[in-house]
């Protein structure tokens, strides 16, 4: 099938930017930072309500630009649906034997850091590596559940009015927080609408950006537009986002996030069932099961807040800035840790344990090490400074030389 009308409009290229993908010398603030950052965030935050595994089938659907499908998007406002969802994360990292799913979650699945496994910021990085299973269910901006279905186990995460409510079956523990507030004034942890995440995607895109309608799909037994989003700069290590979007509600049924590299998708969520009909009431009910162990959120230590967008994330992470453009952008920091990678002081190498992940490269900056994913790339030199993108080893190491 032909592609459907492009809209030049939406993203239109700087030819400047398609020939030179390497980051410029000037540096600057983190505000436009989390847009290429933010994609990445897909990956995180999808326990969201998310899009979904495409049917067989093209739909013959009344043509569209993709401005009037972004607007329609823009315009969408789905309260109300339930159904199936899964996502396949494949960032490329290396196998641990587990270990990593240790290190971000920072607890296996029979406890946290905190001493509940039913936190929910415990969880959440379950969905950055690997495939997962998720029912899903909204009513209205007050009530939401998401839950992540385990090999005889359930982890349910509930938010009714000013009630959030973690459940892990396998170790019987809940994680119980109040607030004030409701509806956007208080949410689960993770994002609970569908245009939350269709604004996350898109933040990616400006005028280093390409949007296209390409064609049509059949997404959970819906007719879909498929919204391709793909960056004109070279250095970058994404290939194409493409969303499929409800023809009706205008919601986003499915993501999909390919590398530059080629292969399989790094991310790739979607409904394989879906219903738009108001779940009913009990769905949102939850009462501890008897004998659960229940730990209020007061009972916790504190956590800073993470930061929602690209102002709050300069100022969480203090100092960082911003070297090139658009799907080149290099974040940088300086973390003031001379000599380069750590040493374990339990008579185990660290730094060279970490040394052999990555690749030693050298520049105008010095000497450093390379950590490569699929997607995600980040270079620490030997004089402390970390930079990171979704660009390629070689754009780490222009950015480098030119932050010097």
């Amino acid at each position: 099938m032909a592609p459907y009308e492009s809209d030049d409009a939406v993203g239109a290229a700087h030819e400047e930017a398609a020939r030179d993908g390497a980051p410029r010398p000037g540096r600057r603030k983190a505000a436009r930072y989390a847009v290429p950052v933010a994609v990445v965030g897909v990956a995180a935050a999808t326990i969201g309500l998310v899009p979904a595994l495409a049917d067989s089938g093209d739909p013959d659907l009344p043509k569209i630009t993709a401005q009037q499908l972004i607007e329609k998007m823009a315009k969408s406002d789905v309260q109300r649906l339930s159904g199936t969802v899964k996502i396949t994360t494949d960032l490329g990292l290396p196998d641990l034997g587990g270990l990593e799913n240790g290190l971000l979650s920072g607890a296996d699945h029979g406890g946290s850091a905190d001493g509940s496994s039913a936190d929910p910021r415990n969880r959440l990085t379950e969905l950055a590596s690997g495939m997962h299973t998720l029912r899903v269910a909204a009513d209205g901006p007050d009530r939401q559940k998401v839950s992540l279905l385990e090999r005889g186990a359930e982890y349910s995460l509930i938010h009714d009015g000013k009630d959030v409510w973690g459940y892990d079956s396998k170790s019987n523990e809940v994680y119980h927080s109040t607030a004030a507030g409701t509806g956007k004034e208080r949410r689960a942890e993770p994002p609970a609408t569908p245009k939350d995440f269709a604004d996350e995607a898109l933040k990616a895109v400006d005028d280093t950006t390409s949007v296209t309608v390409d064609g049509t799909a059949q997404v959970a037994g819906r007719d879909a537009y498929k919204l391709l989003i793909r960056p004109r700069q070279s250095g970058t290590t994404v290939g194409a986002i493409s969303i499929a979007v409800d023809a009706k509600t205008w919601m986003p049924l499915k993501f999909t996030l390919t590398p530059r590299s080629g292969g399989a998708a790094v991310v790739d969520a979607g409904f394989t069932q879906v219903s738009f009909a108001r779940p009913a009431a009990s769905t949102f009910d939850f009462t501890p099961p008897k004998g659960a162990k229940v730990t209020e959120e007061k009972d916790t230590p504190a956590r800073t807040p993470a930061p929602k967008h690209g102002e709050d994330l300069t100022k969480g992470l203090g100092g960082l800035d911003v070297l090139g453009k658009g799907w080149t952008s290099v974040a940088t920091v300086d973390t003031g840790a001379k000599g380069g990678l750590p040493t374990g002081s339990q008579g185990g190498d660290l730094g060279g344990f970490l040394g052999s992940l990555g690749d030693q490269v050298s520049g105008k900056f010095g000497k450093g090490t390379v950590f490569s994913t699929r997607l995600v790339n980040a270079l620490i030199t030997d004089d402390g400074k970390v930079y990171a993108g979704l660009v390629t080893k070689e754009t780490l190491v222009k950015a480098a030389d030119a932050g010097k």
